[in-house]
């Protein structure tokens, strides 16, 4: 009997997290007047980055998560940082922009202000850097 009520918590709990997440995903990535916003898989992203080597890439993960590794050309601005909006500010807002945390959470709160910010075309790497595979990525 507890097993089931554990498989219940969990179908629940992931239910939920996927139905919020895409709730929050058809606001989020909802292209604004004149502006683009993507969610993309690492693959689209992969080919994003080669199709458009001006793409600026914005790593919004911590200091010590950046150290580990991440994508080629990343500049890192933690979500975190208290001042996010005015480092961010100082990218190009016409260039695209292609934003990614671990997982995609954080990312998508930077999403939200770069879109605040009036950044034009911007791109998010949905599930984050776990999904991106070096050995199959630039």
């Amino acid at each position: 009997m507890t097993l089931l009520w554990i498989l219940i918590i969990t179908v629940v709990a992931v239910g939920g997290w996927h139905w919020f997440e895409g709730g929050w995903d058809r606001r989020l990535f909802s292209p604004g007047h004149g502006r683009v916003c993507a969610n993309l898989t690492a693959a689209q992203a992969n080919a994003w980055l080669r199709e458009h080597p001006e793409t600026q890439v914005l790593d919004v993960r911590s200091a010590g998560e950046f150290s580990k590794g991440a994508l080629p050309k990343a500049v890192n601005i933690s979500a975190g940082d208290a001042a996010f909006d005015e480092k961010a500010s100082a990218l190009d807002k016409k260039k695209p922009v292609l934003v990614y945390c671990a997982g995609g959470f954080r990312s998508r709160k930077a999403v939200a202000r770069l879109k605040e910010l009036d950044f034009e075309i911007i791109q998010h790497i949905h599930r984050g850097y776990m999904s991106w595979k070096p050995d199959e990525q630039p």
